[in-house]
């Protein structure tokens, strides 16, 4: 790994999962780890209800938009972390890749969308713990 750490959060549309753990990440590691995220099929917008249920916790996510997966992302991470994505993610040696089993919050309420950013959030945590110990 680089001295700065950097992890790459990819699913399908960009607009939900991946933006979350993008911005839990951000929040928690104080700029000692550099956070990306991008979708297989972006989609035009964050979803609405995730921006609100970040919004509870303190993290503005409005200046947010999905953003295209590239080779050149991938190939810049240290850790590449899939949520949903399936084979639409290039592998390159060298990478630790991980696979997030999460429930997609499109189409879900606010109250079905806080236990997926919750548990998000414990994941980001623990990563963060294995990236840069010292936090």
């Amino acid at each position: 790994m680089t001295t700065v750490p950097e992890v790459l959060f990819v699913c399908v549309h960009n607009a939900g999962r991946s933006q979350m753990a993008a911005a839990l990440l951000d929040h928690h590691a104080h700029g000692t780890v550099t956070v990306r995220s991008a979708g297989s099929a972006p989609a035009d917008t964050v979803n609405p209800a995730v921006r609100e249920v970040m919004a509870e916790i303190g993290l503005d996510i409005a200046g947010e938009y999905p953003k295209p997966l590239t080779d050149d992302a991938v190939r810049a991470a240290d850790v590449v972390i899939t949520m949903g994505c399936g084979d639409a993610c290039p592998v390159f040696a060298g990478k630790r890749y991980l696979d997030w089993e999460l429930a997609d919050p499109a189409g879900k309420t606010v109250d079905q969308i806080r236990p997926i950013r919750d548990e998000i959030d414990r994941r980001v945590r623990a990563l963060l713990t294995e990236l840069v110990p010292a936090i």
